[in-house]
C-alpha cells in the first residue's frame, strides 16, 4: 500500500513537473538571415536522434564523421562528408541551395526534404549546431513524417561528453528517444 501510494505521489510529481517545467526547444537558424561565414568548415559529427530508430540507422555502423561546408557563391552550400565506417573510407558531398523566402535549405536532388539549422546552445555547446532533415509524409493518409531527425555537429574533435549527453536528455524530453552517439574510436578520414 504504501508503495502503490509512493508511486501515485512520484506520478503526479512528474505531471506537474512537467506542467511548469516543459521541454525546452532549440532556437532555430533561419539561413536567410544568419552569418553563414560563420559556419563555414570543419564540423565533427556527434550524435544522432529521432522519434523512429529506422531515421538513425545509417549512422550506427559509422566510427566517425568529419564534415567540411563550403560556400561557392552567395546561394549554394556544398557539405562534404568523409565517414570512417571500420577501417574503410567514404566520401559523399551533397549541396544545398538556399532560396529567399524560405528559412531552411534546399538539398539537391531532394527538394521535398526540410533542413533545418538549429542553435548549439540548446546542448549547452555554443560551438555546436543541430541540423534537422524531415521528409514529409509518404502518402495523405500517413499522419507521421517519413523522415524526421536531429542531429548533433561540432567544431572540436573532443567534445565534453555532457554535450551530447545533454543534447540526448533535451531530445528525449521532446520525444526523440531513439539515439545513436559515434564511438570515434578510429582515426578520422580525411
Amino acid at each position: 500500500m504504501l508503495a502503490d501510494a509512493w508511486a501515485c505521489l512520484l506520478y503526479l510529481y512528474t505531471v506537474f513537473h512537467q506542467l511548469v517545467v516543459p521541454c525546452s526547444h532549440p532556437e532555430q537558424l533561419l539561413v536567410n538571415s544568419v552569418n553563414r561565414q560563420q559556419y563555414l568548415g570543419k564540423w565533427h559529427f556527434e550524435a544522432a536522434v529521432s522519434r523512429r530508430g529506422a531515421d538513425i540507422q545509417k549512422f550506427k555502423v559509422l566510427d566517425s564523421v568529419v564534415f567540411t561546408m563550403e560556400e561557392t557563391d552567395n546561394e549554394t552550400l556544398v557539405l562534404t562528408g568523409h565517414m570512417r565506417m571500420g577501417d574503410d573510407c567514404m566520401k559523399q558531398t551533397w549541396t544545398y541551395q538556399i532560396q529567399p523566402g524560405r528559412d531552411d535549405l534546399i538539398l539537391q536532388g531532394r527538394p521535398q526534404r526540410r533542413n533545418l539549422l538549429w542553435s548549439g546552445t540548446w546542448a549547452n555547446c555554443p560551438d555546436c549546431i543541430i541540423f534537422q532533415e524531415v521528409e514529409p509524409p509518404l502518402s495523405e493518409s500517413d499522419s507521421e513524417d517519413s523522415l524526421n531527425r536531429y542531429m548533433l555537429y561540432a567544431r572540436q574533435k573532443d567534445l565534453d561528453p555532457d554535450v551530447t549527453t545533454t543534447f540526448l536528455k533535451k531530445s528525449a524530453c521532446r520525444n526523440l528517444k531513439e539515439s545513436v552517439r559515434l564511438p570515434q574510436e578510429k582515426e578520422y578520414c580525411l
